[in-house]
């Protein structure tokens, strides 16, 4: 017996009706599991990114170091997405945050950056802290000098004690890894304590502090420090002598002469592929982020003592940070020692042309 058409279409009617609040039902649901499995695939892959290029200064945990500032934040989570995606993407104007986009000098593609936006997003941080130090990729912790509370009292018993006890704590923070912890001086930055610096105008120091000197390892702080904490520590500058003279004592710097042994060179090269790899490449072959260190030119002209100077202190224009209040002392001369081992093998890359 042959269905007419009519009931045949009257029938497929009914079953499409029949379905439609099941598939609306279904659907969501599916469209939702979809979508988690998206952002969870973009921040398991992000994960990586994050812990072998960003965690070095935004830390393990998203936590920060330093000035850099935390990415685990509820504001950075709040951002929208294309403002992300142009932080990322261009980098900051005036910090160390580089250019990360392909089309920009960078190593991201357009899908990876998009990924790291839904990581920002969506992270769950311990879990990122734990791949981070399962991969080796732990950065080194900030070195502050201790300042105690004997210090502070004796300070405190100072005509404008509050100030210098500001001035000393910053010193300590931002400074005293790089001009030592008594002010003397150390073999990458000048003294303090020094009648001379006493004897130069305050607006001279200021502008110092503030704007940092071009061509040399002095950074820029003005961004980085209070007009008030500027404000103490050269007010500390002036008065070192009156403090010293007041009894307090400052812990004295140890400065390792530069060596190199293979247990050494092994140190340099973890933690070169730890805080460096980023931005100078595998083995410092170089990126667009960064030159080639593992290069006969450089080597060859550039004196160990130079190479622990750039690390410590930065290169000011360039977004080549400062470590010298990141890593011991032991930790720079071990990547004096990893880059000094390359210089038998290094191929001779050329200086860029510059163009007058």
């Amino acid at each position: 017996m042959t269905i007419p058409m009519k009931i045949i279409g009257l029938l497929a009617t009914l079953v499409i009706l029949a379905i439609i609040p099941i598939y609306s039902m279904i659907e969501p649901e599916q469209q939702a599991q979809q979508l988690e499995s998206f952002y969870t695939d973009a921040v398991v892959t992000s994960t990586d990114i994050y812990a072998e290029n960003c965690a070095v200064c935004h830390g393990a945990a998203g936590e920060g170091i330093g000035d850099t500032p935390p990415l685990n934040s509820e504001g950075l989570r709040a951002m929208s997405e294309n403002e992300l995606i142009k932080v990322i993407s261009r980098g900051r104007d005036n910090t160390i945050m580089a250019a990360w986009a392909v089309e920009e000098g960078g190593i991201l593609s357009a899908a990876q950056i998009g990924d790291m936006v839904i990581f920002i997003q969506q992270a769950n941080w311990e879990y990122v802290d734990a791949r981070v130090n399962e991969l080796g990729m732990t950065p080194p912790e900030v070195i502050e000098m201790e300042v105690s509370e004997e210090m502070l009292a004796s300070l405190a018993s100072l005509d404008g004690g509050d100030t210098l006890s500001l001035g000393l704590t910053t010193y300590a923070e931002n400074c005293a890894a790089c001009h030592g912890s008594n002010g003397a001086g150390t073999m990458i930055a000048p003294a303090l304590d020094s009648a001379n610096l006493r004897a130069t105008p305050r607006d001279e120091i200021l502008a110092t502090v503030n704007n940092g000197v071009n061509g040399t390892l002095m950074a820029s702080w003005q961004n980085i420090l209070a007009p008030e904490e500027i404000n103490a520590t050269v007010e500390l500058i002036y008065r070192w002598d009156e403090v010293l003279n007041s009894g307090i004592e400052f812990p004295e710097v140890e400065v390792m002469s530069i060596s190199s042994t293979p247990e050494m060179i092994a140190d340099g090269y973890d933690l070169f592929h730890i805080a460096c790899k980023s931005c100078h490449g595998v083995d410092g072959y170089g990126s667009p982020m960064a030159p080639a260190l593992n290069n006969q030119l450089f080597l060859e002209q550039t004196p160990d003592a130079a190479i622990y100077q750039i690390i410590a202190g930065g290169v000011s224009g360039t977004l080549m940070p400062a470590w010298g209040s990141r890593l011991s002392d032991y930790d720079l001369q071990s990547l004096v020692a990893y880059l000094r081992s390359l210089e038998a093998t290094a191929p001779a890359i050329l200086p860029p042309i510059s163009e007058n």
